[in-house]
């Protein structure tokens, strides 16, 4: 057996006869689970069919029995309105989707969503479903293979090798992240990545043309794509001969496909009515006597499910690389262990250690620096000790600092062979790179992380979102944080963002207030391996704040300085409650109030998220019930009432363009306008 040659074992071609059939299957389940649902979009897997038995009949490496073998092709359906296409086709495939989900398409609790969600449907990559991520998140997943095959695989034993498959429409090409993520899969070469674009020119409001004017071949081919147009997306050897020609290209390829939207509708066939809404039961019928599909509601004969069965194909491809994977692992164990911890998720084995070592480093060394530079202080640790970490920036490396010693920069050379470089320059496009670390994260093998200012999360938000609710383990690095900036102004200055990005659940949000916050932020975000991170860093110097314990940051919330501290024996009067920079302006208050007699604890929250898991309890001993809150951020103050405070130092209004000592002191953000405010609330 050669060790090298990936996997050949393909279903025979199907004679005209059985495509029709086979892609009729396709349509007859789009229409009926749509119409039981009385909701749904039945046209774009109507029009897709060939090109679905192209693909998945004859290219498809993947097996149904074992949905995450690590070297299968990724398929991604970018227009995710359309996922009964994906849904037929993973049942009729033969993975474990009963047709029983199939009726139960759109309704609670069933494995057939109205847009696919990965990590619920065997098979599904990715959730998609906002147009232009899917095809963002399958540029990571095609870079991710690239630079997989580029670490790991050697002359002789290719472990890495799997192509990534994306279903696109016009409305993924009209989201502007295409336009950002497509972009860069051009500059990386990304040649294992191929999407076949369904032409059908229709969208919910009608005919495309008045607005989407767009050459889309042109559009491609300036990105340095490789670009196949004019093909009949209702053929089937057509679009099969143009994935074959893609699969040698050296570039990314965009296959142009016209078809028609709910092909085989004798009356809703290249209208806007198929797009979005049930055929009826009335065009249905005669939908199928057009098609010649005698059968009754989600009734496939057995034929058509023996010409899209895959299970024994995929069974076979998955073992004769996991019998090229055995020669590997003989001539390369250290390497081999390493790629099967990587594609697990795991971290090393000493990886507990190295984070405590980095967090008595940093408590050790005690230094006053911006937690942006204390974010790459942790980061030279950590990338050196996991080199699945792939860093990056939207264009402000060195106003982020996600560059390290360990993370030279990710270049290709003219043929597109990767440097070996670990950071990634996105330029100027958050969105796109807040999705295609998500595609890096779902592909396995890596931990990504990205920098921007604060203020352009709102750029990102819905990638972070889909992070989110994808489970995924990404770290975003928002420098920046506050008014902090200064002369900026507002249009850069984040008020509401912390609060906002807090409101995403499963989204941890992280604002350390120093150089030991800052470590365990990072250690705690990289170990999170079902919730994505976001880390809050100020672009200026914060001083170090001593502490007695560094355990309790991990839990998002501690007690930093109690009235001890500051020569007061008494129980606290009141609490003041910090984040990130402000803490030092709690301290600072603290030791004002102790001259007066006034006992005040400081409580540290890096993670209000984190801290809002802890048991009652725990919580409780940080935020004792008899002694007043007063919650110190520079930010909007409506998140923090939930803790109960009875005083918000805050702002609520946008910032201003100044100095940053100026504006702190014109928004109040000083330790003697924090000690008025505890002042005033216990009357004194």
């Amino acid at each position: 057996m050669s060790a090298t040659a990936p996997p050949s074992a393909m279903p025979s071609p199907a004679r005209p006869g059985q495509t029709a059939l086979m892609a009729n299957a396709i349509r007859a389940l789009a229409m009926d689970a749509v119409q039981q649902a009385n909701s749904g979009h039945p046209g774009a897997p109507m029009g897709m069919a060939e090109i679905a038995v192209a693909l998945w009949g004859r290219h498809l490496r993947h097996n149904p029995a074992h949905p995450q073998w690590a070297d299968r092709d990724r398929f991604v359906l970018s227009n995710g309105h359309g996922s009964m296409l994906l849904y037929a086709l993973l049942h009729l495939s033969g993975y474990d989707l009963a047709v029983s989900e199939l009726r139960n398409f759109r309704q609670l609790h069933s494995k057939t969503p109205g847009h696919p969600e990965s990590g619920l449907t065997p098979g599904v990559e990715t959730t998609t479903g906002p147009l232009g991520q899917g095809v963002s998140n399958a540029v990571g997943m095609a870079l991710a293979e690239k630079l997989l095959a580029k670490e790991f695989n050697r002359d002789g034993h290719e472990v890495v090798g799997h192509h990534t498959y994306v279903f696109l429409g016009d409305g993924c090409l009209m989201e502007g992240i295409s336009h950002e993520a497509c972009a860069l899969a051009g500059a990386w070469r990304l040649s294992k990545l191929v999407a076949l674009y369904d032409d059908n020119g229709i969208s919910i409001d009608g005919q495309v043309g008045p607005w989407f004017a767009d050459d889309t071949p042109k559009r491609f081919e300036s990105y340095g794509w490789n670009v196949i147009a004019g093909v009949d997306g209702h053929d089937v050897d057509a679009v099969d001969a143009a994935i074959a020609r893609a699969k040698t290209a050296t570039q990314p390829t965009l296959i142009c496909c016209k078809t028609t939207i709910g092909k085989g509708s004798p009356n809703r066939a290249g209208t806007a009515k198929a797009h979005g809404e049930a055929l009826g039961a009335d065009e249905i019928k005669l939908t199928r006597a057009a098609l010649g599909w005698p059968h009754e509601p989600f009734v496939i004969p057995e034929d058509a499910y023996t010409l899209w069965d895959a299970k024994a194909v995929g069974t076979a491809s998955e073992a004769d690389w996991d019998a090229r994977f055995a020669l590997y692992r003989a001539a390369f164990p250290d390497l081999a262990a390493e790629f099967t911890r990587r594609m697990r998720g795991d971290l090393p084995a000493n990886w507990a250690q190295t984070a405590v070592d980095a967090a008595v480093a940093a408590h050790t060394k005690a230094e006053t620096v911006a937690s942006r530079k204390a974010s790459q202080l942790a980061l030279e640790a950590f990338t050196q000790a996991l080199p699945e970490l792939l860093g990056g920036s939207a264009d402000l490396t060195g106003s982020n600092l996600t560059n390290t010693s360990s993370t030279p920069a990710l270049r290709m050379a003219a043929n597109g062979s990767p440097n070996g470089g670990r950071h990634i320059n996105y330029g100027v496009r958050e969105f796109g790179m807040a999705a295609v670390m998500n595609g890096v994260a779902l592909h396995g093998g890596f931990i990504p992380y990205g920098g921007t200012f604060l203020t352009f999360s709102d750029y990102s938000r819905n990638a972070i979102r889909m992070a989110a609710l994808m489970k995924l383990r990404v770290v975003h690095v928002f420098t920046h944080d506050s008014i902090g900036l200064g002369e900026d102004g507002p249009t850069h200055q984040s008020v509401e963002h912390a609060a906002s990005l807090r409101l995403i659940p499963g989204l941890d949000v992280w604002r350390p207030c120093d150089t030991a916050e800052t470590a365990v932020a990072w250690a705690c975000a990289i170990e999170s391996k079902s919730r994505p991170s976001a880390l809050l860093l100020s672009r200026q110097n914060l001083p170090y704040a001593p502490k007695a314990r560094l355990d309790e940051i991990a839990k998002g919330g501690y007690v930093l300085a109690e009235p001890s501290e500051v020569g007061l024996s008494k129980k606290a009067q009141a609490v003041i409650i910090a984040t990130g920079s402000e803490v030092a302006l709690a301290l600072h208050a603290q030791q004002q109030l102790a001259i007066l007699g006034i006992a005040v604890r400081v409580v540290s929250m890096p993670s209000t998220n984190v801290f809002d898991r802890q048991s009652a309890a725990y919580k409780a001993s940080v935020l004792p019930a008899n002694a007043p809150r007063i919650a110190v951020e520079m930010g909007v103050t409506d998140g923090w009432w939930k803790y109960g405070c009875a005083a918000v130092v805050g702002i609520d209004s946008y910032g201003e363009s100044a100095p940053a000592p100026v504006l702190f002191k014109h928004f109040g953000f000083t330790a003697d306008n924090v000690a008025a405010t505890v002042r005033a609330v216990l009357g004194r």
